[in-house]
């Protein structure tokens, strides 16, 4: 079977529409590092706020700076997570084993970030257990519900 130039198959996707897969993904990209910026600045906004609220009601100040701790350690793996993502863009997305090396890497190094900043927080400072863990528990929250409200509305 011989092949005209008229009979030649047509490639599925033409530069130009390559060009505007490549645009999308690169705004896509941009977009979820705003994201996780806006969510790391909420959780912050949102641990300072209970933390005044501890101090306001009442409680020691070491309660409301244990509430402070906890929070930033919250805050804190917000930004590892924002950080390690826009890393992780950077690297192929056609080398499967890398990206699934990566993937089990961050998790446990922000797994063991988070425990030894905790435990830093309760065994080195002597902090109030209950309340750097409060803190943590609600930054956290801050965290997947900001993420989760920001997908929404965009």
């Amino acid at each position: 079977m011989s092949w005209d130039e008229g009979d030649a198959p047509q490639q599925s996707l033409t530069p130009q529409k390559n060009a505007a897969i490549i645009r999308a993904l690169f705004d896509a990209e941009v977009k979820e590092k705003q994201l996780a910026r806006t969510v790391v600045g909420w959780q912050l906004a949102g641990v300072l706020a209970v933390a005044g609220a501890a101090y306001g009601i009442g409680k020691t100040p070491q309660y409301a700076i244990a509430v402070l701790s906890g929070g930033v350690v919250s805050v804190l793996n917000g930004a590892l997570v924002a950080w390690r993502m826009s890393r992780a863009a950077a690297v192929s997305a056609h080398d499967a084993h890398l990206q699934l090396r990566l993937l089990y890497f961050y998790a446990a190094e922000r797994f063991l970030v988070v425990v030894a900043l905790l435990a830093l927080c309760m065994a080195v400072l002597k902090l109030s257990p209950l309340a750097v863990l409060g803190g943590f528990v609600f930054g956290q929250a801050v965290l997947l519900s900001a993420r989760l409200l920001l997908r929404l509305k965009n």
